[in-house]
């Protein structure tokens, strides 16, 4: 039986936005090289579907130890690239890779190609985009591979961040890539209007919006597994992902393209 996903869309809003049309953003992550239709044709379609500013990839769309993962996962993305913005944050199978002697070439051949299409990596980087005169930066948190031990991984400190990433631009919708969600409460900290995360493969077991049972650092009711958190004008959405790996099953967890609209904060009407 062919793997199935669902479009799943969230509306947010911050005062940082006037223009009325606001920003669309399709969010993938966690693919691990799965295909869904010939040649990706059924995601693709989803995704045009939504008309997006910009694809933010949130990484693990190969699997380290699978090379068959590779022209996959390229398929897909090289498409992707020619007809919108991509902007891409490594997961844990490519950072395992970039920092491997024996497979970091493999790794970055594979970047290398996929930055000569046109997509936009960020390694502890930032990028900024105009949409409808509103400024928005994307920042790809990438973190030491120590915080993706299992299931102990040291806490991420606010200094850690800021060192990494620097500080979220002033002014600007800050949108953060942070593959790994077990660091919340630190990227809210950190000063991020948007965070959007994958990883946790929507729980394994999903039991409602936004708890699942264990993660692939195999962490039982982690938090922030899946689903949308907000803290007033913040907001983070972890996504359940399109593929699996780790734990290769899902129940009551559906795979998820993910599509985020950016709305213009709605004032209270006396």
């Amino acid at each position: 039986m062919s793997k199935t996903f669902r479009t799943k869309s969230y509306k947010i809003q911050t005062h940082k936005v006037t223009d009325a049309r606001g920003a669309r953003f399709a969010v993938l992550t966690d693919l691990h090289g799965l295909v869904f239709g010939k040649n990706h044709s059924l995601l693709l379609q989803a995704i045009r579907s939504a008309r997006p500013d910009a694809v933010l990839i949130l990484g693990d769309m190969i699997v380290r130890s699978e090379c068959s993962s590779f022209p996959e996962a390229e398929s897909l993305l090289f498409q992707l690239a020619g007809e919108f913005r991509v902007y891409y944050a490594l997961g844990n199978h490519e950072y395992k890779l970039l920092i491997s002697q024996e497979h970091r070439g493999l790794y970055l051949d594979y970047e290398k190609r996929l930055t000569e299409a046109g997509i936009c990596f960020l390694h502890n980087e930032h990028a900024p985009l105009e949409i409808c005169g509103t400024d928005y930066t994307f920042y790809g948190l990438e973190l030491p591979i120590e915080y993706y031990g299992k299931p102990f991984s040291p806490k991420l400190s606010l200094g850690e961040t800021e060192r990494l990433l620097g500080k979220p631009a002033p002014d600007s919708v800050n949108i953060l890539m942070a593959h790994n969600p077990k660091y919340g409460d630190t990227y809210f900290s950190w000063g991020a209007d948007l965070i959007l995360s994958g990883h946790y493969h929507g729980g394994i077991l999903r039991f409602n919006e936004n708890h699942g049972l264990a993660c692939p650092q195999y962490l039982l009711f982690p938090p922030y597994c899946c689903g949308a958190f907000h803290r007033g004008e913040q907001h983070m959405i972890v996504s359940a992902g399109l593929g699996e790996h780790t734990i290769p099953v899902r129940i009551h967890n559906p795979r998820e393209l993910i599509i985020v609209t950016v709305s213009p904060k709605q004032t209270e009407r006396g």
